[in-house]
C-alpha cells in the first residue's frame, strides 16, 4: 500500500482529481453499493472500462461477486459475460495486480470477442477484503500507469470494505449486547412473576398446615380463595409464555368461523364487569349485526386483555367500547380515562416483554400481553394501534375486516 501511494507523481492532475474525489466518497460513504456507484462516476471519465465486477471472499475461500456494472461495449453482452471469476482469484491470491486476455468466438471480425482483463487485490494491510475487476471488450490493453491508477481505487475500495465490516461487527457486538440485556432482564421480569403467585401458594399452603394452629372456617376459606387465584395467575402467566412462543413461531392454532361482534362484545362486557363489580363499562354500538370470520376464543383474549391492563393501570376509570364501521373493516375501540401513556412508548408497548416505564410498579405483569394482542389480530389479517393523551387516557382500536358478504350491503 505504501509503494502504492509513493507513486502518486506518476499520475495526470485529471487523474489526481479523479483520485481525491473517490477519497471523499469513501471518507463519507455509508453504504457500499451507493459508494462504488459514486467511485464510478469520477473515474470514468479518466479510465475506460467496459465492466466493473467486485468479489469479497465466502468462509470456505472461494470468491463471491457482490457488486457489478456493465456500463460500456460489454452492456449489450451483459447476458453471456464471463465476468473476470478466475483473474479475481489469481490477484485475490497473489496480492498482487493480475492481466489477463481471453478471446471468444471470431476475434477477427467482431474485436469485442477478445476480453482484456485486469485484476486487483483489495488489501489493507495484510488484511485481504476481496478483488476488483474490470473488463475491456476489444481494448486497448491496460498500460502500467493504468494500473496504477486502478490500483489506487482497488485500496479506496478495500478501505471501505474494511469500513463495512468494522460497522458490522460494531452491530452484531451491540445486537449481542441488547440481546445478553434482554434475556437477563427476561430471566429477572420472569423469575419475579412466577416466584410471586409461587411463594403465596407456599406460604399460604403451609400455613393451614401448621399443626399448633386452629383456623376458623372464614379463615381458612380466605387463605384457600389466596392460593386458588394464585393459582389462576401462575397458569396465566404460563399460558401467556406459551402463547407468545407459539406466536412467534407460527404454531399457535386458530380455529375461523363467522362471528357477530355486537354479540361478542355484550358477552365480554357482561362477563368482565361480573368479575370486577367496580368497573363500568359503556358499550356503544352504532354498527350492529357485523360479521367477521374468527377465533372467538383468541379474539376474545385480546379484549380481556385490554380491559384487564385498564383495571389495572387505570383503576376506577369507566371504559367505552365502541363498534363502528370504517370502509370494509370493523372498528373497536377501547378507551380508558386514566394516567395515559407517553407519545414516545405508543408504539412500543407491542413489543414483547416492554412494559411503561413511567406506569405503576407495583403493577405485576411480563410484558407479553399486549404482544400476543398484536400477534393474533394481525394473524386476523387485521391491525391495532394505541392512542393517548397523558392525563386523559388510552384508546387501544383494532380494525377486523368484515366477511365477504358483509362488504356489499
Amino acid at each position: 500500500m505504501t509503494d502504492i501511494i509513493k507513486q502518486t507523481g506518476s499520475l495526470q492532475p485529471k487523474e489526481l482529481e479523479a483520485i481525491y474525489a473517490i477519497s471523499r466518497s469513501v471518507a463519507g460513504g455509508i453504504e457500499v453499493e451507493t459508494t462504488l456507484d459514486e467511485i464510478l462516476r469520477y473515474l470514468r471519465p479518466v479510465f475506460i472500462f467496459d465492466n466493473i465486477v467486485l468479489y469479497v471472499p465466502n468462509s470456505d475461500g472461494t470468491l463471491e461477486p457482490t457488486y457489478a456494472r456493465a456500463i460500456g461495449r460489454g452492456r449489450i453482452r451483459e447476458a453471456d459475460l464471463a465476468w473476470g471469476e478466475a483473474t479475481a482469484l489469481s490477484a485475490y491470491r497473489s496480492g498482487k495486480a493480475f492481466r489477463k486476455v481471453d478471446q471468444h468466438e471470431d476475434a477477427r471480425n467482431d474485436r469485442t470477442n477478445v476480453r482484456y482483463m485486469l485484476g486487483l487485490p483489495c488489501n489493507s494491510g495484510e488484511a485481504m477484503h476481496g478483488a476488483l475487476v474490470f473488463i475491456r471488450f476489444g481494448g486497448p490493453e491496460y498500460r502500467s500507469d493504468q494500473v496504477l491508477l486502478a490500483e489506487f481505487v482497488a485500496l479506496h475500495v478495500a478501505q471501505l470494505l474494511q469500513h463495512k465490516q468494522l460497522v458490522s461487527r460494531i452491530a452484531s457486538l451491540e445486537a449481542r449486547r441488547k440481546l445478553d440485556s434482554l434475556q437477563d432482564d427476561f430471566v429477572a421480569t420472569i423469575s419475579h412473576e412466577l416466584l410471586t403467585p409461587l411463594g403465596f401458594i407456599k406460604g399460604y399452603a403451609t400455613t393451614l398446615l401448621r399443626e399448633d394452629t386452629q383456623w376458623d372456617s372464614a379463615t381458612h376459606r380466605e387463605f384457600l380463595t389466596i392460593i386458588d387465584e394464585e393459582a389462576d395467575r401462575l397458569r396465566e402467566l404460563i399460558d401467556n409464555l406459551m402463547d407468545s412462543s407459539r406466536l412467534q413461531s407460527g404454531t399457535l392454532s386458530m380455529t375461523a368461523q363467522p362471528l357477530r361482534l355486537d354479540i361478542l362484545l355484550k358477552e365480554i362486557s357482561f362477563r368482565s364487569q361480573t368479575r370486577n363489580a367496580n368497573l363500568k363499562i359503556n358499550l356503544v354500538i352504532d354498527a350492529p349485526r357485523l360479521q367477521i370470520s374468527a377465533d372467538p376464543t383468541r379474539l376474545a383474549q385480546v379484549f380481556d386483555n385490554i380491559i384487564s391492563n385498564a383495571t389495572k393501570y387505570a383503576p376506577g376509570s369507566p371504559l367505552t367500547i365502541h363498534l363502528e364501521r370504517v370502509g370494509k373493516q370493523a372498528c373497536i375501540s377501547i378507551r380508558d380515562y386514566g394516567p395515559g401513556i407517553p407519545k414516545d412508548q405508543l408504539e412500543t408497548i407491542f413489543q414483547r416483554f416492554y412494559r411503561v416505564t413511567d406506569q405503576n410498579k407495583s403493577v405485576r405483569g411480563t410484558g407479553l400481553g399486549l404482544f400476543i394482542c398484536r400477534q393474533i389480530i394481525q394473524a386476523h389479517q387485521g391491525e391495532i394501534t394505541a392512542d393517548s393523551v397523558v392525563g386523559s387516557g388510552t384508546t387501544f382500536s383494532i380494525y377486523l375486516p368484515l366477511e365477504d358478504r358483509m362488504k356489499t350491503t
